[in-house]
């Protein structure tokens, strides 16, 4: 469990705020059943964070950014962000550095796969879990990280959902987000935005970047990842309850937002046979 007054090795000097008193320019903090504050918090370091099992989102930027299983999530220093869950089980691995490099790659908020290589990289580093003592082979080790995480990263996977300023889309996003086993009914949409259909569409894809369909999208398949890590349904349940009508479909539909075909936790106790 973590310490009240000490989070990752930071200082937690109010709510929000901690106080680096570590002079180790990297260092990793590993922890099993993960127990976080669901408030938003700062540090002056950049993180890099490690689904192991499990998964979180975390508030961004008026985003809400999904970090499945064995994918990772890179928060520039200064980044102000918010980390909530319904998993069973979080696992993770937050690696914490003091300065970068110069490249694009660090200032902006990157969540990705984590292919083979960099994952074997991630868990060798768990030997040197908690450790605040200077060590020159974990330094060069934890560099090689940094310095590669750009070449790890060939493309984003999208996994965010976009929350809208303009209050009128609340009612939108909320109805989607409770009803999102139907089809949408832009109609009633509109209505519930007291603007036209045409506007709806124009005034939402400006304010979030994607379609009202995208975000159905989006929010079925964020939903079918927590219901995968009940261990409680087959996959074809699962694309029942998330609303698609067949199998098929729903695995073509992850696979457009997740880059892989969906896969039930080993100790599901509803095995199905692929």
């Amino acid at each position: 469990m973590q310490n009240v007054n000490m989070k990752c090795g930071l200082i937690e000097k109010t709510e929000s705020q901690f106080v680096d008193t570590i002079e180790k320019e990297a260092y990793v903090w590993c922890e099993k059943n993960w127990k976080h504050d669901e408030y938003e918090h700062v540090h002056h370091r950049a993180q890099l964070t490690f689904v192991e099992e499990g998964y979180q989102y975390f508030h961004i930027d008026q985003k809400i950014y999904l970090v499945p299983q064995y994918h990772v999530i890179w928060v520039p220093s200064g980044k102000a962000h918010k980390i909530t869950s319904e998993a069973k089980t979080v696992n993770l691995m937050l690696f914490l550095f003091k300065s970068v490099f110069d490249d694009e790659f660090y200032q902006h908020v990157q969540v990705f796969a984590v292919p083979p290589v960099l994952k074997e990289m991630l868990l060798y580093a768990s030997k040197w879990n908690q450790s605040l003592v200077e060590n020159e082979e974990q330094d060069i080790f934890f560099k090689a990280i940094l310095k590669s995480l750009p070449n790890f990263c060939r493309e984003s996977n999208g996994l965010e959902i976009p929350v809208p300023m303009d209050t009128r889309l609340i009612p939108v996003c909320n109805d989607i987000n409770s009803n999102f086993k139907y089809n949408l009914d832009i109609d009633a949409l509109a209505e519930k935005a007291q603007m036209s259909v045409r506007s709806l569409q124009r005034i939402f894809k400006n304010e979030t970047g994607i379609t009202l369909q995208k975000y159905l999208q989006l929010t079925r398949i964020l939903k079918s990842i927590e219901l995968i890590d009940t261990r409680q349904f087959t996959l074809s349940e699962v694309a029942y309850k998330v609303g698609y009508q067949s199998l098929s479909a729903f695995t073509t539909s992850y696979f457009t937002v997740m880059k892989v075909k969906p896969k039930l936790n080993k100790n599901s106790k509803n095995e199905e046979q692929r």
